[in-house]
């Protein structure tokens, strides 16, 4: 409840108004929690799934992507937490605070953050699979060039559906770094066909 301290009920804790609203966001920390922690065992399940059909040559690199993939998908849900959140819950707290007091419900705070987390950790994977798949040659530089335009109009689709306020900056902090990992990906693309090559 950080980001929201401001404005918390007057006993200082957030509030449920359903019975069953406290135990439904106790279990959807949970299950999210659980997807998380578990993230490498899931990356490692994908990874034998694609393995038998992958060259020699190509099956090295999936080793050298699990770790990597685990940790940017970590950097990610911990900028979702601390970059990106912190300013939604700002902005939705002081917006129409002079017409309305706001009394922060459990279940839809945890349900907005954990959203944020998971979506961002889950974006922050694309670099990662970008170069993968230039090292196999399903994606090249060229035809990553030419979507830019198309990428950066979908970066801000995603922003406005990420976050969950309408307002341009929220929209912009998950835009942006969703930009630059999408040009990270082209440079990264560019290292994979060389080495394919």
């Amino acid at each position: 409840m950080i980001p929201a301290q401001g404005a918390q009920s007057p006993l200082g804790l957030p509030i449920y108004t359903d019975l069953t609203e406290f135990v439904g966001a106790a279990i959807r920390v949970s299950l999210t929690t659980g997807i998380v922690l578990a993230w490498p065992l899931i990356m490692y399940q994908l990874a034998v799934f694609i393995l038998p059909g992958l060259k020699s040559q190509e099956k090295k690199y999936v080793y050298f992507f699990l770790p990597l993939s685990t940790i940017v998908f970590f950097i990610g849900a911990y900028f979702g937490y601390k970059v990106l959140f912190p300013p939604a819950v700002n902005f939705l707290l002081h917006f129409g605070a002079d017409v309305a007091v706001p009394y922060i419900r459990i279940g839809n705070y945890t349900s907005l953050m954990l959203t944020l987390i998971l979506w961002m950790g889950i974006a922050f994977e694309m670099p990662v699979i970008v170069f993968f798949l230039s090292l196999i040659g399903i994606v090249t530089p060229k035809l990553l060039i030419k979507g830019r335009r198309y990428a950066i109009v979908c970066a801000f689709i995603v922003g406005a559906i990420i976050t969950p306020t309408f307002d341009p900056v929220n929209q912009s902090i998950v835009a942006l770094p969703l930009i630059v990992l999408y040009e990270a990906g082209i440079l990264l693309a560019r290292i994979g066909s060389k080495r394919k090559k």
